[in-house]
């Protein structure tokens, strides 16, 4: 597994950054920047620690397919630890096997800070910090370091709306 870290800064209280990076109140935020990975991403499951989580998505062929994840933990507002440990292949979980192998126990983290103050802020709405650390597998290095900054950016421009 490769670590990488990504990080964002953006300009809105962390409550809304953590909102609409996860879609709590709508699924269709985290659909938006996340349809930078795939057209079609999505979850099924919750976002509360010990929780079951799939991240989902339809590939080339139609065939409905993504990872099996828990939620390790989840303190609103400020962190979000995502461990990965199966894969969805056409609708069945597959927890074991080398596929399996090859992404077992990776983590996706999410911190977010608030930043009290901006320059250009004058009613102090303040700004978020968001650091993303993942683990990755080779094969996927090349796919995620051009693809998060992209979905990142996506996600910065729908919190600054």
């Amino acid at each position: 597994m490769k670590k990488l870290q990504f990080k964002v800064s953006i300009n809105a209280p962390v409550s809304r950054v953590f909102d609409l990076m996860l879609g709590i109140n709508s699924k269709s935020t985290y659909e938006q920047w996340t349809s930078l990975f795939n057209p079609t991403s999505t979850y099924d499951g919750s976002w509360d620690k010990g929780k079951k989580i799939l991240f989902i998505g339809v590939d080339e062929n139609g065939e409905k397919g993504g990872m099996v994840a828990r939620i390790v933990e989840n303190i609103p507002n400020r962190f979000v630890s995502i461990q990965h440990y199966g894969l969805l292949k056409a609708d069945k979980e597959i927890t074991e096997g080398t596929e399996v192998e090859k992404w077992a126990n990776g983590f996706e983290n999410y911190t977010f800070e608030e930043n009290n103050t901006r320059p250009d802020d004058p009613v102090g709405q303040g700004s978020t910090s968001l650091t993303v650390d993942l683990d990755t597998n080779a094969d996927f290095l090349d796919y995620m370091n051009e693809n998060y900054p992209k979905a990142l950016a996506k996600l910065k421009e729908i919190c600054e709306k």
